[in-house]
């Protein structure tokens, strides 16, 4: 067995290693955007695979690697764990169709709210305290989730019919196009940006990069956050005009 993931700004990666350390100490977990990963999964048949959900659908990156490795998932079992803000409806179920068009079979899936990343706008914004609490149920959720798996009764969160259904309707249909492309929204605001390049290095899209002293995007932004979280001046913003409040999973786990 092999753990996959796509991060962020950590939420994701958080909870499947709390997965793993409660599922089987000794499985590795890799990210999807390093280089072997998709070989490492040619030689595993079961398979944990995680990531966030951005406007109830899919991050570009996830869709264009579980697409783009078709030929890969043919006969693996795959458990699915879906992290969010909110409310996704069929978070797991997103992946799930994907993956079965390409001959996978479903373990299962897992839902997890976890504390909102998105920090330049201020839906979802919430106390420490209450993202702890946050990160504590769904470390209860793991429990009751991997407890479940072992005793041969997964967890099916996102995978039914009216969980489609919730998905579509709640936000997918509206912001369908938000998850469909990579983005060119990222802004960087020359008069803050100290160019000290941090935020090139964390991107998984390899998007940014230093050129002739100021920070350049190249239009294939994924919208997972990371420069905007990890940037020490605030200088980056992506869907809104000010950064509120920057976010890390080490500031709310355990």
């Amino acid at each position: 067995m092999i753990g996959i993931y796509f991060s962020g700004t950590g939420n994701t990666k958080y909870c499947l290693e709390k997965f793993v350390s409660l599922y089987d100490r000794n499985i590795e977990i890799t990210p999807l955007e390093d280089e072997g990963t998709i070989e490492k999964v040619a030689h595993h048949k079961d398979i944990i695979f995680a990531y966030p959900i951005y406007y109830s659908n899919l991050p570009k990156i996830v869709q264009d690697f579980i697409c783009g490795n078709s030929d890969v998932w043919k006969e693996k079992h795959i458990f699915i764990i879906a992290t969010m803000g909110l409310f996704s409806g069929d978070g797991a179920g997103v992946s799930a169709r994907l993956f079965k068009r390409y001959g996978a079979q479903i373990w299962g899936g897992l839902h997890l709210k976890m504390p909102d990343c998105i920090c330049d706008v201020k839906a979802l914004k919430r106390t420490p305290d209450q993202n702890k609490q946050i990160v504590i149920q769904a470390e209860e959720c793991i429990k009751s989730a991997v407890y479940n798996l072992k005793n041969g009764t997964p967890t099916k969160n996102g995978l039914g019919f009216w969980c489609h259904i919730a998905g579509l309707l709640g936000q997918r249909l509206w912001f369908y196009r938000k998850t469909q492309a990579y983005s060119d929204k990222i802004q960087i605001n020359s008069d803050t940006c100290i160019k000290c390049g941090k935020c090139a290095l964390v991107c998984p899209m390899n998007n940014l990069s230093l050129t002739k002293g100021k920070i350049v995007a190249n239009g294939r932004c994924t919208l997972c956050y990371r420069c905007v979280n990890q940037c020490s001046k605030k200088a980056i913003t992506i869907l809104g005009k000010k950064v509120i409040s920057q976010s890390s999973i080490d500031d709310f786990g355990n």
